[in-house]
């Protein structure tokens, strides 16, 4: 790549950083400083993404937990790995249970929604086969703020206001947990503010003394399958004890000589691929084209489209992932591609969301991509008691039509949104990236490639770059950054243009590339992202 790294082409307040014994980049602080210390102390890329990841649960709650999923990433030993950590659907729900008590679609709150969460083992699952370091010792750091407390970070304090105003809307005492938890005061913690969680604390002891087993097979399992029990839920302790993490061989496409990665379904790294595959055959001049918006835009909605009706469970999906990536099928859909924007048919309305994701690499030549939700910001609205645990409402993605591939199916994994991303060429790593942020994700996984290798922008330029969000039919939202005679070029080409003040729904991102054994990383400016290095 051939950035200057003193040319940046929209205003930014941070500089591209650069380090060559370690690297961490996500969206707070203190948890970015939390994996870098772990590789000083003799920790690898690994390691470092275990720390950052447990202690993401803790300092921002709001976006993830101890209750949710997990995707990675990870280089290691010369070769790439894929880890999908997403739990399945509880064994006794059903379309059938959801319909006779007056359902017509998945909620968003309460049990129905609720999968096994696979965080926990996810982050035990790592550690045994490529950490450095005791798993307990990784615990620690989130275990010692959860117990301590820390002050609340500007847009982790935005959003608990958002979402503690949601959750109020729930009826119900199976919900007075959450709040008991976060806001123990009547109130959500201001920006700023000391909050704790001993009961978090005394979880993430539990997870770190017992490898996770605790969480599926011990003491915690034993309280989520108490709870519940007493609520009338669908998750068991036997659908924990039967959950173990996937190693998977990670899917990929060439785009400007260079091969973009991504995890297979059930993931929705696909739609970022499909669309991709399909630009590579277009030549990109100027950034500043509105031509080129055009056709991003138009690659990414028949994918969105067309994948969205296929990705699931991959052992329920009735389209192979190789079709849908072939050389036929991505030709027919670039020749669709004309000067006007074209009638899609929608598999669903691409929603923001709340997530967050990391980026670590070592002086080894290690590096991770990594991603955790609980979805919708705390997830279900359900905490398990004494614990700290806000369960995850992943299965609201399911679709109570039965013909549907994402169906409702009793240990079924469901469509998931969270997707890391990786860059190589010629076999080599340049590095992890990803923006987390609901269906988002690989809209901007799309957008900072491109930036990255149609533009020369170094990692944070990419993720600097104002964005663009396709919503639904031909909706498309522009960050103000975008020039208006890009949207007005993009309204005469047939798309319905509007900008947005809301920056969040953008999402945020992280970048690490390894140039020449120097590593160089750029965070997101939309939230509190943090890049620290050694």
């Amino acid at each position: 790549m051939k950035y200057d790294p003193l040319e940046y082409p929209y205003p930014s307040r941070r500089k591209v950083l650069y380090g060559k014994n370690g690297m961490v980049a996500t969206s707070q602080p203190l948890a970015a400083q939390s994996g870098l210390e772990v590789i000083k102390k003799g920790g690898n890329a690994i390691d470092a993404a275990i720390v950052t990841a447990v202690s993401l649960t803790v300092l921002e709650p709001t976006s993830n937990g101890i209750g949710g999923d997990a995707f990675s990433l990870i280089w290691f030993g010369g070769n790439l790995h894929g880890l999908n950590s997403s739990g399945p659907s509880p064994r006794s729900i059903s379309i059938e249970k959801l319909v006779e008590n007056g359902y017509e679609k998945m909620p968003k709150f309460g049990w129905e929604p609720v999968t096994v969460p696979g965080a926990p083992a996810g982050w035990a699952e790592l550690s045994a086969r490529f950490g450095n370091l005791p798993f307990e010792e990784t615990l620690q750091p989130a275990i010692e703020y959860a117990q301590e407390g820390y002050p609340i970070s500007p847009t982790v304090g935005k959003a608990w206001k958002s979402y503690y105003e949601k959750y109020r809307e729930l009826s119900g005492p199976e919900f007075e947990y959450w709040f008991d938890t976060f806001a123990p005061n009547g109130k959500p913690p201001d920006i700023g503010e000391t909050w704790k969680s001993s009961n978090h604390a005394k979880t993430l002891r539990k997870i770190a003394r017992s490898e996770a087993d605790s969480f599926y097979r011990g003491e915690i399992a034993e309280k989520i399958d108490e709870f519940s029990k007493e609520c009338g839920g669908h998750l068991s302790g036997k659908d924990l004890k039967r959950f173990s993490p996937e190693w998977v061989d990670p899917i990929s496409v060439e785009y400007r000589e260079h091969e973009v990665w991504e995890i297979p379904p059930n993931g929705q790294g696909l739609i970022a691929l499909q669309a991709l595959r399909i630009l590579d055959g277009f030549d990109f001049e100027s950034e500043k084209n509105a031509d080129i918006y055009h056709k991003q835009i138009e690659a990414l909605r028949p994918a969105f489209s067309h994948a969205g009706k296929a990705i699931t469970d991959p052992d329920y999906m009735k389209v192979d992932t190789s079709e849908l990536l072939s050389e036929n099928y991505v030709k027919k859909r670039r020749e669709e591609i004309d000067d006007k924007s074209v009638d899609v048919e929608e598999s669903g309305i691409p929603r923001a969301g709340d997530t967050v994701y990391l980026a670590t690499a070592d002086d080894e030549g290690n590096m991770v991509s990594h991603i955790q939700s609980n979805f919708m910001g705390f997830g279900s609205g359900l905490v398990v008691p004494d614990t700290g645990i806000a369960l995850q409402n992943r299965g609201n993605l399911f679709s109570l039509h039965t013909d549907h591939a994402n169906s409702l199916e009793p240990k079924k994994k469901t469509y998931h949104t969270i997707i890391p991303g990786f860059l190589t060429k010629d076999d080599s790593p340049i590095g992890p990236f990803g923006v987390m942020g609901g269906f988002m994700q690989p809209q901007g996984h799309l957008q900072i490639i491109s930036n990255s290798l149609d533009f020369d922008h170094n990692p944070q330029s990419a993720l600097d770059a104002p964005r663009w969000r396709w919503v639904e039919g031909k909706t498309i939202k522009l960050e103000h950054g975008i020039p208006p005679y890009i949207a007005k070029s993009l309204s005469r080409r047939g798309h319905d243009v509007e900008y947005s003040v809301h920056p969040e729904s953008f999402g945020r991102g992280q970048i690490i590339w390894n140039e020449n054994g120097v590593l160089v990383g750029g965070t997101e400016p939309r939230c509190d992202g943090t890049v620290v290095c050694w």
